[in-house]
């Protein structure tokens, strides 16, 4: 028979999916997958239901609802100082991940260039290699995560068409300084090029660190995709609604993607995130707030296992050195025997990079209930003869 195609068949099962199982298997406390726990606001739940009930229950607007689109754009005036037209500039997509998809099979043509800054989240590369384009890779490294300016300078050409910009970053959870984000929007305007946003973590920023959207810098007006989500916002990431802000040049083939696609979102969904969006600044500023404590809270723990702790500025996200523990192996192997010796799950940071990649980090979530928490530090102190 002939064979699928070779980009998606050749791809292995996720990370995620391999260490999720794995917890399963052990009874392991799961702090590998990131999702949050306990923060759903009942008030947009009940918001969906009462959407659900009331109809209608036929195909929305490929857009996305009127109201969350205006949403949306109250939303980015308010939060960001960003001026968009609602009814030119605004879709709703089924998740961010859709809307990643939608950005660069609607930008890319064959043979162009995409920067692409490691470790990444693992969607993009498959998706830039089946759009046609070619990736180039430059590598953020820990503890700190600095800009490799030389290297990401070096990876523009004249064929460039775009670099995706993840910030806060997921997995490295560093946020981007806006003379960060600058040095990056010169080199874009320099080489004509484009930027895909991944904003999703936009509210989950610690610390006092302010969250920059590049669409607001000079010059990138019209040449920025922002994508935001819904499901790291109300931290309902089962409901998969999230949206892309363009430029209409840039949003029109975006669109036509998305069409071809899902080309829908339910409503009732939508509805409801209308609502959410709407909410007094004390939720966003309680939801960071809250997350900083289970970061506070993990990471202190961690500490006094033994891990070296690195500094998180945003996300879900701890990455950690576990060589202090006089573990040898690598951080694959390191995963696999805390989740089954100690009961804890982690995720190699080195899942993260294309070839060698730095190999003894391990990720964990904290977005998680105080006593599993607790719990895996408990695990882990026992296991490295912390107690």
């Amino acid at each position: 028979m002939k064979p699928a195609n070779s980009i998606f068949s050749g791809l292995g099962t996720t990370i995620f999916t391999v260490m999720s199982q794995l917890a399963q298997e052990h009874g392991a406390i799961n702090l590998g997958q990131g999702f949050p726990e306990g923060l759903e606001p009942e008030d947009v739940i009940a918001a969906a239901a009462h959407a659900l009930s009331t109809g209608p229950h036929q195909y929305p607007p490929m857009m996305g609802l009127p109201e969350l689109r205006q949403a949306i754009a109250a939303h980015d005036r308010r939060f960001h100082g960003l001026e968009v037209d609602w009814a030119t500039e605004v879709m709703v997509t089924s998740g961010a991940t859709e809307a990643l998809a939608d950005c660069l099979f609607g930008l890319i043509e064959p043979g162009d260039e995409v920067v692409l800054i490691e470790p990444l989240y693992d969607s993009y590369l498959p998706i830039v290699r089946r759009a046609g384009g070619i990736p180039k890779l430059v590598r953020l490294e820990p503890p700190h995560w600095d800009l490799p300016r030389q290297a990401l300078t070096e990876a523009f050409s004249d064929k460039t068409k775009l670099i995706i910009v993840n910030s806060p970053m997921n997995p490295c959870a560093k946020v981007f300084t806006e003379e960060e984000l600058s040095f990056i929007a010169d080199l874009v305007i320099r080489h004509d090029a484009y930027v895909v946003s991944d904003e999703v973590y936009e509210h989950l920023v610690y610390d006092g660190h302010p969250h920059v959207s590049m669409m607001g810098l000079p010059g990138m007006r019209d040449r920025v995709a922002r994508i935001g989500s819904a499901g790291k916002t109300f931290s309902i990431t089962n409901w998969k609604v999230g949206y892309i802000v363009a430029a209409p040049a840039l949003l029109g083939p975006i669109s036509k993607t998305h069409q071809f696609i899902t080309f829908t979102t339910p409503t009732p969904l939508q509805a409801a995130v209308a609502a959410g969006l709407a909410k007094e600044d004390a939720y966003f500023s309680g939801l960071a707030r809250d997350m900083a404590a289970r970061r506070n809270r993990l990471a202190a723990g961690l500490k006094g296992v033994g891990f070296d702790v690195m500094t998180c500025a945003g996300t879900y996200f701890l990455t950690t050195d576990f060589r202090p523990l006089g573990f040898t192996g690598n951080d694959e192997a390191f995963c696999r025997h805390i989740t089954i010796e100690a009961g804890v799950t982690a995720v190699p940071v080195s899942a993260f990079y294309q070839g060698t990649g730095p190999n003894h980090f391990a990720r964990f979530c904290f977005a998680k209930m105080d006593d599993a928490l607790d719990g895996a530090v408990e695990r882990l102190a026992e296991h490295f003869g912390q107690k």
